[in-house]
């Protein structure tokens, strides 16, 4: 018996080592941790239970069949994150690159098979030199079916994707069609084709870390949420945001305890907004000032920055933040910020998480490039994301709110259900010089005549009141009162149940 004994551990053993000491010591003096290093840091300790390690691949082509390493290049499993169960896959780069052969797959398919059977987030670590070429076409058919599940998986039960090595050609798909993609500067990239490709059909020379690295997808593609320094605070990152989210679409958000009074007064905001209509103010002070012990977590920070989105608690649940940053072009709504507010509201509506708004939007962006871009179609995925969310909706318009962008920043029209104005807030069709100089053009060449009219106008249109006559505006409130009367808001909403009308499915202006 201790015969056999002794031989399942030196099994263990073997498969806990992967591809050997020295590729391990490799991978190490690049700065990056291990398949299993990085299952350690994610997870609880002591909590990983391991599916599959001793699955070998079935190649005999090329001379595999001498060299089947157990596992054969992922390590999967579930565990907890501060004690709540998540399912994880890791690929380990010490064997065969990472790359994906069919077991390999089978391994990942598994794990996301049970994550939907137990309602539990998925977590991807990719670090992977792509497809098996060993094992042609069958190892592009194990991507297609981590793919077919991915899809499955969508807004049932939440998936995260880290990105730590390299993630090119098909590879990359599965990530995409994830709700978060975070990069590991330096040492991580993604692309569909790399820089020896692209240099001989298009001639353009360029790095991997320019092609694809972190911080070209954090700034320029929208493709990740987030970079981090190194493995360690990703990792670190990650478990934080899996504290926010909900396990799948059946379950509330989490309510953790909290030590922050829900009528807390924050006088400060009420000196937020400058006397002059166009000068600038920090609208992170504003959500900062309102959460749970100031606690924000910001999703896709270095892109589009003319809009926030992340995740604060209020009364120790997850809400969705939606804001406009007056701060980035005056906090015009564009095709960026469309795209990115857009999907984020839509993962919020997915997974039962409240959505805040607040609201500082001058209008849309104008300008040629906009509109040959399609701000058109881009724009209406924020208003239909908003129109079709059945969550509580809860919006602050703080100063402007203006044309067509006030519509789409979760207005009553949209189904907000509390719309609340500061006393600074500004509703109306347009600026009030723009408004003037169409309404009296006949005056233009009377400088002092059309400055009283603007004066007139502003009097009459910049300010909430006309909006709360019409009932548009639930109640104008005063700045520093807003974290009681939203907590409030959102604690009203907790029974809210709103059903859309039966379809198959809507078809989104892609």
């Amino acid at each position: 018996m201790n015969d056999i004994l002794q031989e399942l551990e030196a099994r263990r053993d073997t498969a806990r080592l992967g591809g050997g000491q020295r590729r391990i010591d490799a991978q190490h003096a690049k700065g990056k941790l291990t398949a299993r290093e990085r299952i350690d840091l994610l997870l609880d300790e002591g909590s990983f239970e391991e599916f599959d390690m001793f699955v070998a691949h079935r190649c005999t082509d090329f001379g595999m069949e001498g060299d089947r390493p157990p596992g054969d290049g992922v390590v999967t499993g579930w565990g907890t994150i501060n004690g709540r169960m998540v399912y994880v896959f890791s690929q380990d780069f010490t064997v065969f690159g990472g790359s994906l052969s069919e077991t390999h797959a089978q391994k990942i398919c598994k794990i996301m098979d049970m994550a939907m059977q137990n309602g539990a987030p998925v977590v991807g670590i990719n670090d992977s030199g792509g497809a098996r070429i060993q094992e042609g076409v069958a190892s592009l058919a194990g991507y297609a079916e981590v793919f077919q599940r991915n899809i499955m998986a969508s807004g049932v039960v939440p998936q995260i994707s880290v990105i730590m090595g390299p993630c090119a050609g098909g590879a990359v798909y599965s990530p995409a069609m994830t709700d978060f993609i975070f990069m590991v500067k330096d040492s991580s990239y993604m692309f569909v084709t790399g820089p020896d490709v692209v240099k001989t059909v298009t001639n353009e020379v360029v790095t991997a870390e320019e092609l694809g690295g972190a911080s070209t997808h954090t700034k320029k593609s929208s493709v990740a949420d987030g970079a981090f320094e190194n493995d360690v605070e990703a990792l670190g990152q990650v478990r934080r945001l899996v504290d926010f989210l909900p396990l799948n679409n059946r379950e509330k958000p989490p309510v953790r305890p909290f030590f922050d009074d829900v009528a807390r007064v924050e006088n400060s905001l009420d000196t937020l907004i400058p006397a002059n209509a166009n000068a600038p103010y920090d609208m992170k002070e504003l959500i900062i000032k309102l959460g749970d012990e100031g606690d924000f977590y910001e999703i896709q920070e270095d892109f589009a920055k003319n809009i926030i989105t992340g995740f604060m608690r209020l009364e120790g649940s997850t809400v969705g933040v939606v804001a406009n940053q007056p701060m980035v072009l005056a906090g015009c709504l564009d095709i960026d910020s469309s795209r990115k507010a857009a999907r984020f509201v839509r993962f919020c509506d997915a997974f039962e998480i409240p959505i805040l708004t607040l609201v500082d939007v001058p209008g849309f962006l104008p300008g040629t490039s906009q509109e040959y871009g399609g701000v058109i179609k881009h724009g209406a995925k924020l208003l239909f994301a908003y129109g079709e969310a059945t969550v509580p909706k809860v919006t602050v318009i703080t100063r402007k709110a203006y044309g067509g962008a006030y519509d789409v920043m979760a207005s009553k029209h949209l189904r907000g259900d509390f719309n609340y104005a500061w006393p600074t807030a500004e509703i109306a069709v347009m600026g009030a010089k723009g408004a003037t100089e169409i309404l009296y053009r006949s005056e233009l060449g009377d400088a002092e005549k059309i400055a009283q009219r603007t004066a007139d106008y502003e009097e009459r249109f910049a300010n909430p009141f006309v909006a709360a006559e019409k009932g548009f505006i639930d109640e104008v409130i005063m700045p520093h009162s807003t974290r009681r009367r939203v907590c409030r808001a959102f604690a009203s909403l907790r029974g809210k149940s709103l059903k859309n009308p039966w379809k198959k499915h809507d078809n989104i202006p892609l």
